[in-house]
C-alpha cells in the first residue's frame, strides 16, 4: 500500500472514531437543573458561596454532584481566579508541583479591577465583563454548568464570528473555526500532525480578540477534554467544555483594550516566563533518523563546512543507541571512542552536539542493562493498576517501563543516568537534551495484554539494515504527595463521555501508559496523563542543570503543558514534506511562541516524512531561519534532505542564515524581554494592528521578534506572494526602500525567486545588527554592529539590545542599551557591563529622502568621507567605527 493510499485509510477510519466520541444535542445538556447559589459570602478580593442541584438531577454521564462550592479570587487587577469543586469528596487537580500557582495581591479588589465578576443566584449563572465599558466576556447565561463524577461541562456565548487563538496543541489555523469545531486535549504520537486532531501537548487557554480588546480565559486542568466551538446556536458563536475529571479552575485575564500583548504578559503571571536560552542555540541545527553510523555523521558535519553552510549544533537521532536502548551506544556502528572524537570535534570548532533521549526504558530483568536495574532497585517505575508490577509498554527497544516523574526518587535516578552516561571525561558530553515520544507514547494496540507479543509482531527492536563501517575509518581528514483520589467507582478506561481521541481505537489507553497506571503519590494515568511529557522535561532540564551548574539549557521536547516554556523549548513533531504542512507551522510557531509561552519552537524544516523537493525545501529553509529553533530533521524512510545536497537550497539557507545571524542578538534581547516579562516573540500581524480586521486572520505572514515582517511564499511553482501590510510605514530589509500603504492593503510582492524570502522592518523600529553573518555564533560575537533605524510615519524610532555572556543563568555581567529616534536625532544610552568587544561599525537611516547639509556625532560634524546617503532608497549611511562601549549620539539636519 503507498503511503498516500494508507493516509486515505487512515482518515477513513479516524472518521469512523470521530464518530464514536460523545456528541449530546445542547439543547439536552441546556434543560439541565444546574445550580442555586446559597450562603453567598465576599469578604475583600474574595467570593465564596455553596452551589445547590436546583431541580432533578439529569445524571447526562453519572450522578450529579449535589453540592459544590464556588471561590472566586480577585488576584490583581487584571486577573480573577474562579473556582468550583466538591467540597464533600477530594478531586484530583493538577498538582502544584507540576505548574506552581501564582500569588494573589493582597491589596487587590473588586471596586479597582479592570475585570469584574457577576453572577446570578438562581439558576446560577456567571459573567465576567469589564469593568470600564461593562463588555461581557464570559457568560454562562442559559448554559447551566454541570458537575458529575467524570463529567464537567462550562458552556459561554460569545460574539458572532468571534476571533480565537489558542486551545493547543493543533495544526488548524491560527485563528481558530467557529463553525462545528473541537479542539480535544489529550496528548498522543500524533504522526502526520493532522488538523483537527489531538496531537502531542495541551494548553487550554485561549485569547479572545475584538476591536474593543483582547482577554484571554485559562482552563487549569490536565484531565481529557474536548473543547466544542460552534456557531449553530443563535446568532453569536458558543465555547463549551466538556471535561472528564478534575474541578472546574479558571483564570479570566484582563488583557488590554489597547495592546494585545498584555494578555500574554498576563498569562506569563500565572504559568510562568520562558527560559532564557544558550545564545548558541539560535544557530543552525542538523539532525536524522537514519544516519547509519558515526561515518555518516562526521560526514554532514564537513559537507556543511565544505558548502559554506553555518552549521551551529549536531544532533543524533535514536541510530546512536544499541538496539534502542537509551543511555547507550551501539559498539559497533557508533562506537563511544568515535562519537567522542565526534563530539571534541564539534567544541574544538566552537560547535555544539544534541542527542536523543526517550522515557521509555527497555525492560531487560537480570540481563545486565544498567538503566533498568538501577530503575528498578530505586523502585521508580510507573505502576499497573495493581500496584506492585510495572505497567509494562512496547517502544523501539521492545517491552519498557516508564519512569514515574511523580516518585520523590526519579529526579535522582534521571540525573545519574545524564551524568554517567554523557560524562565529559568518560561519555558524551553534549551541549543540550532532545526528549520524544513523552506523551507517553506506546506502540502497543489496545488492549495491550501482551506486550511482548506485539514487540515480537512489530520487530522492536528493528535490526540494523546496514553493514558496521571500519571501526577505524578516518573522519574530518580532508572532507508531592496530594490526598488519594477515589476512583474506585469511576470507568477510568472507557468513562461515559468519549473525547474525541484519535489515537489508534480512540481509548484513552490505546498508544499510551494505561489510565489506571499508578503514580507513587497515588494518582492515576487519567488524571496525569497530559502532563508526562512536561514533567519529563522538568527532570530534563535539571539533569542537565546538574551537569553544568549555572548554565542555562537547552531541552527540546514533544509534548507539553502550560507552563512548559519556562524550562524547555519544543518542536513541532513529525510533519511531512508538504506544502501544507510549510504553511501550517506558522500557525504552529504563533501559538507556541505567541500564546503558550513556548518560544523556543520550530518544525522540522523541509519536512520529517515523506520525500521532500528542492522547492519545498528552498522556500523551507527560508521561512525556517524565522522559527526561532532552526532545526533540519528527517526520516529513515526519507531521502537525504541537508541543506548542501541542492545548489539551490544550499544557496537559500546561506541567504537565509546571513539574515538571521545578522538579527540574532535582535531575538536575544526579544528572548530576555520574553523572560523578563512575556512579552511575545513572536507576533501575529493583529497583535501589533489590534484595530485592524484584515489582520485577525492572517497567520501566512507574522512578526519576529517586534519588528521584522516575515511574508514568506508559501506555494508550490509561486514567485510571488500577495502580503498585507497595515497602517504604517515599511522597509524592505533586503534595499531598505519604504512602503507605505494608507490605512493598510494588500501589495503584490513578485519575482521573489527561490534563494529570497520577503523581509520588512516595522516603522518605528531601530535595529542592532551584525554588520555580517558568521559560520558560528562564537564568530558572530566578535562582528561590529550597524544600527539601522527605521522611522514610523510619525518620525520616531526605538529599540533595545541585551547582551550577556550567553550562557549563564545568572550572567555576572550585562549590557543594555536603549536607542531612541525623533527629531533626526539617534540617542544610544545603556549600561555596558558586559564587553561587547566590537565597534558600531556605521549607523543607517532610513527614509531621508535628501541629503543632509550636516551630520553630527557627540555634537560634532562629521567629515564628509563618512558620509553617504542613497537618494533612490533613500538610506542616509554614516560611518562611525566607533568601539561600542558606551552610548552616543549621531544627528542629521
Amino acid at each position: 500500500m503507498s503511503l498516500r493510499a494508507a493516509l486515505r485509510f487512515a482518515l477513513l477510519g479516524q472518521l469512523i472514531l470521530l464518530s464514536r466520541a460523545t456528541v449530546t444535542d445542547p439543547a439536552v445538556l441546556d434543560a439541565c437543573p444546574g445550580y442555586k447559589a446559597k450562603n453567598v459570602f465576599t469578604i475583600g478580593p474574595k467570593l465564596t458561596a455553596d452551589l445547590v442541584l436546583a431541580g432533578k438531577a439529569c445524571n447526562v454521564f453519572g450522578p450529579d454532584i449535589e453540592q459544590l462550592k464556588l471561590e472566586v479570587t480577585y488576584e490583581t487587577t487584571d486577573r480573577i481566579h474562579v473556582k468550583i469543586t466538591d467540597p464533600s469528596e477530594a478531586r484530583y487537580e493538577v498538582p502544584a508541583s507540576v505548574l506552581p500557582r501564582p500569588h494573589a495581591d493582597l491589596l487587590a479588589s473588586p471596586h479597582s479591577a479592570s475585570i469584574r465578576f457577576n453572577y446570578t443566584t438562581s439558576p446560577f449563572s456567571f459573567s465576567v465583563y469589564r469593568a470600564s465599558t461593562h463588555e461581557v466576556l464570559f457568560s454562562t447565561a442559559s448554559h447551566p454548568i454541570i458537575f458529575e463524577p467524570q463529567y464537567l461541562r462550562v458552556k459561554t456565548d460569545l460574539p458572532a464570528n468571534a476571533n480565537i487563538y489558542g486551545l493547543g496543541e493543533h495544526t488548524d489555523t491560527f485563528r481558530l473555526p467557529t463553525h462545528n469545531y473541537t479542539r480535544t486535549m489529550w496528548s498522543r504520537d500524533a504522526y502526520g500532525v493532522p488538523t483537527g486532531e489531538n496531537l502531542y501537548g495541551n494548553h487550554p487557554i485561549y485569547y479572545e480578540h475584538r476591536t474593543s480588546g483582547t482577554h484571554g480565559v485559562f482552563l487549569v486542568n490536565s484531565n481529557g477534554m474536548d473543547i466544542k466551538i460552534n456557531d449553530t446556536e443563535g446568532t453569536g458563536t458558543t465555547l463549551e467544555y466538556n471535561v472528564i475529571g478534575g474541578v472546574l479552575d479558571f483564570y479570566f485575564l484582563s488583557g488590554s483594550e489597547t495592546d494585545p500583548t498584555e494578555v500574554a504578559r498576563q498569562y506569563a503571571e500565572v504559568v510562568g516566563v520562558p527560559a532564557e536560552v544558550p545564545y548558541y542555540s539560535f544557530g543552525l541545527h542538523q539532525c536524522r533518523f537514519g544516519y547509519q553510523n558515526f561515518v555518516d555523521v562526521a560526514n554532514v558535519i564537513a559537507n556543511y563546512s565544505a558548502a559554506s553552510i553555518p552549521l551551529e549544533t549536531m544532533w543524533t537521532d535514536i541510530d546512536y543507541m544499541y538496539k534502542r536502548r537509551i543511555f547507550t551506544v551501539d559498539p559497533d556502528y557508533f562506537p563511544l571512542n568515535r562519537m567522542r572524537e565526534i563530539v571534541d570535534y564539534l567544541h574544538t570548532h566552537n560547535q555544539h552536539f544534541v542527542l536523543m533521549t526517550d522515557p521509555a526504558v527497555a525492560y531487560l530483568p537480570d540481563q545486565g542493562y544498567g538503566p533498568f536495574d538501577r530503575g528498578t532497585s530505586a523502585d521508580i517505575w510507573l505502576k499497573a493498576a495493581n500496584g506492585s508490577s510495572p505497567f509494562l509498554g512496547a517502544v523501539w527497544p521492545g517491552v519498557t517501563v516508564f519512569p514515574d516523574w511523580f516518585n520523590a526518587k526519579t529526579q535522582d535516578y534521571w540525573t545519574n543516568e545524564f551524568k554517567m552516561f554523557y560524562d565529559p571525561n568518560t561519555g558524551l558530553d553534549i551541549d543540550g537534551a532532545w526528549i520524544d515520544m513523552n506523551e507517553p507514547s506506546s506502540f502497543c494496540n489496545y488492549p495491550c495484554t501482551d506486550p511482548f507479543e506485539q514487540a515480537r509482531e512489530q520487530d522492536l527492536p528493528p535490526a540494523r539494515t546496514t553493514l558496521p563501517p571500519d571501526p577505524n575509518t578516518p573522519i574530518f581528514g580532508n572532507t508531592a504527595h496530594s490526598k488519594r483520589v477515589d476512583h474506585s467507582h469511576d470507568d477510568v478506561q472507557n468513562p461515559p463521555y468519549a473525547i474525541a481521541n484519535f489515537a489508534g481505537s480512540g481509548a484513552l489507553s490505546d498508544k499510551t501508559a494505561y489510565t489506571d497506571a499508578l503514580h507513587a503519590n497515588g494518582l492515576i494515568e487519567y488524571d496525569t496523563h497530559n502532563l508526562y511529557g512536561t514533567m519529563m522535561s522538568t527532570a530534563t532540564h535539571n539533569a542537565m542543570l546538574a551537569r553544568r551548574p549555572g548554565e542555562r539549557t537547552l531541552v527540546i521536547t514533544r509534548s507539553t503543558f502550560a507552563g512548559a516554556g519556562t524550562r524547555v523549548g519544543k518542536w513541532l513533531g513529525d510533519n511531512f514534506s508538504q506544502w501544507d504542512h510549510l504553511r501550517q507551522s506558522l500557525s504552529g510557531i504563533l501559538g507556541m511562541a505567541g500564546v503558550y509561552h513556548v518560544p523556543m519552537v520550530g518544525a522540522d524544516i523541509c519536512g520529517y516524512a515523506e520525500n521532500t523537493t528542492e522547492t519545498l525545501c528552498a522556500r523551507w529553509a527560508m521561512v525556517g531561519a524565522f522559527y526561532p529553533f532552526m532545526r533540519n530533521h528527517n526520516a529513515d524512510t526519507s531521502i537525504s534532505q541537508e541543506f548542501y545536497r541542492w545548489p539551490t537550497v544550499a544557496q537559500a539557507a546561506r541567504n537565509a542564515l546571513d539574515i538571521r545571524y545578522r538579527l540574532l542578538d535582535y531575538i536575544y534581547t526579544a528572548f530576555h524581554q520574553a523572560h523578563t516579562d512575556g512579552t511575545p516573540v513572536l507576533n501575529p500581524l493583529w497583535y501589533k494592528f489590534p484595530k485592524d480586521a484584515n489582520t485577525f486572520g492572517i497567520d501566512s505572514q507574522f512578526f519576529f521578534g517586534d519588528a521584522i515582517l516575515v511574508s514568506p511564499v508559501l506555494e508550490e511553482n509561486a514567485t510571488s506572494v500577495s502580503a498585507y501590510f497595515p497602517d504604517e510605514a515599511f522597509y524592505d530589509f533586503h534595499d531598505l526602500s519604504r512602503t507605505y500603504v494608507k490605512g493598510g492593503g494588500v501589495v503584490q510582492l513578485n519575482d521573489v525567486n527561490l534563494t529570497t524570502i520577503p523581509v520588512a522592518i516595522k516603522g518605528g523600529a531601530v535595529l542592532p545588527l551584525r554588520a555580517s553573518g558568521a559560520m558560528t555564533t562564537t564568530e558572530l560575537r566578535k562582528t561590529d554592529f550597524e544600527i539601522v533605524v527605521a522611522p514610523a510615519l510619525d518620525g520616531t524610532a526605538s529599540g533595545a539590545l541585551y547582551f550577556d555572556d550567553g550562557v549563564s543563568i545568572t550572567p555576572a555581567t550585562k549590557t543594555t542599551v536603549s536607542f531612541a529616534f525623533k527629531h533626526q536625532a539617534l540617542t544610544v544610552k545603556g549600561t555596558f557591563g558586559h564587553p561587547l568587544g566590537v565597534n558600531v561599525a556605521r549607523v543607517r537611516f532610513l527614509d531621508v529622502q535628501s541629503a543632509p547639509r550636516s551630520v553630527k556625532f557627540n555634537g560634532r560634524t562629521m567629515e564628509k568621507s563618512a558620509i553617504a546617503h542613497d537618494s533612490q532608497a533613500g538610506v542616509l549611511d554614516v560611518t562611525l567605527n566607533t568601539p561600542f562601549t558606551r552610548g552616543f549620539t549621531v544627528e542629521y539636519q
